[in-house]
């Protein structure tokens, strides 16, 4: 187990759904996918290493739990917004997803 935190740590997470509009690969990158995200407010760009497991078209309309308040990296020159939070299955990302329709940007708790 990873190292135990408090609940005032966990309720720094901005953790929200967020809707994919938009998906293309990564110029140069066999991993990683860019993303276009709506969060409710707004509309974030995100960079996942999913594409070896999704297909971009695939991925429009998705609804996808995400990390909104991670600070912004650059990824292959491509900055992200934020984190697509997914299983990993030995070494391989699978997408969560809410069970039904939830409007983009509800929190997470």
């Amino acid at each position: 187990m990873e190292e135990i935190i408090d609940i005032n740590e966990f309720a720094k997470l901005d953790l929200r759904i967020g809707k994919i509009e938009n998906a293309e690969r990564v110029e140069g990158s066999k991993k990683l996918i860019k993303l276009e995200v709506d969060v409710g407010d707004e509309t974030r760009q995100l960079v996942a290493g999913i594409a070896e497991e999704y297909t971009p078209e695939s991925l429009i309309g998705k609804l996808v739990p995400i990390l909104a308040n991670l600070k912004p990296v650059k990824l292959m020159g491509v900055e992200s917004q934020g984190m697509i939070l997914a299983v990993d299955v030995n070494g391989k990302p699978i997408l969560l997803h809410p069970d039904r329709e939830v409007p983009a940007g509800s929190g997470i708790r």
